[in-house]
């Protein structure tokens, strides 16, 4: 697809990933970028899906999501399933029935099986349940490829679907009500250095693995997809390596000068056990390769942090 000169909606737009997802637009020269804001387009209500179509847009960027770390996903399962699943079928069948010429959605990471093999490969997806502290909001978001594949197969809609890995970095949410876990984890050691503390607590026993992806990362492998995919199959957006909770926080406790002990809170889940994707599709079928080192983008997060707070 042709981005110079075309009408896209983002919905997410004014998000964490959606902000440097408009600046992608941008820069291939997007004509219009409809940034819809929840308050005044609540996608969980068909009518307002309507209204937002009413925009004529060439291009649907789906990142609309109600999102969270694990405490929140065991708090409120139900909400994220509705919630994110109602949003995102809506907002599809409203594309379709006003010819967008091409929808992206994008998934989740939480959508695999808990015990996927490693790394994670698209065609894996269906091999078991995900991992149960968030299989609500996984299952929810992957319904949308299953709409997807439909749509594509009965309507020719060019509609795709990428799942990126766990991402982070500059104005991510610090939240600790609902924050994931790098930014947890940077609060935590710059709150105990704030107050001259010895310690932090840690959720989980720090044996469990992920994968990270810097923001802009993730908001450029969107728009090659966007550009160059057109595929009825899932595609990973990852960065391609794997660490440790607890090397994680041993690198942030660096990073931010924190010299304390970490206590690890053993009766609180880790989570899935491992994550890490093979990222082979992505390289091959629209040329997405991660560009910014972890540590490189660790430190622009803390220091966007500690500019802000």
């Amino acid at each position: 697809m042709e981005l110079a000169g075309c009408r896209a909606v983002v919905s997410g737009g004014a998000g964490f990933l959606g902000r440097p997802v408009v600046t992608e637009l941008q820069r291939a020269g997007a004509a219009e970028i409809v940034v819809p804001r929840s308050a005044a387009f609540d996608l969980v209500d068909r009518a307002a899906c309507q209204r937002l179509l009413e925009t004529q847009p060439d291009l649907m960027i789906h990142l609309a999501a109600r999102v969270g770390g694990i405490g929140a996903n065991r708090e409120h399962p139900g909400s994220f399933f509705y919630q994110n699943l109602m949003m995102g079928v809506q907002l599809i069948e409203e594309c379709r029935l006003a010819g967008v010429t091409k929808v992206l959605t994008v998934g989740t990471i939480c959508s695999y099986p808990k015990l996927t093999p490693v790394p994670f490969r698209e065609e894996n997806l269906w091999n078991g349940y995900p991992e149960e502290t968030n299989a609500p909001y996984g299952l929810a978001k992957k319904m949308l490829l299953v709409q997807g594949q439909a749509y594509r197969q009965e309507y020719g809609m060019n509609i795709i679907h990428v799942l990126p890995v766990n991402l982070y970095g500059p104005g991510d949410n610090f939240s600790p009500a609902s924050s994931h876990v790098i930014p947890a984890l940077i609060k935590k050691c710059q709150d105990a250095l704030d107050a001259a503390q010895d310690h932090i607590e840690v959720w989980g026993t720090g044996t469990a693995s992920r994968e990270f992806l810097f923001v802009e990362d993730a908001a450029r492998g969107i728009r090659l997809a966007a550009e160059r995919y057109d595929r009825a199959e899932a595609v990973n957006l990852g960065a391609g390596f794997e660490i440790s909770i607890y090397d994680l926080v041993l690198l942030i406790a660096r990073l931010t000068g924190f010299r304390g002990e970490v206590r690890w809170d053993r009766s609180q889940p880790d989570g899935q056990p491992r994550r890490s994707l093979d990222t082979s599709r992505a390289k091959s079928d629209f040329g997405f390769e991660a560009e910014v080192s972890f540590e490189q983008g660790l430190k622009r997060t803390i220091e966007w942090y500690r500019q802000q707070r």
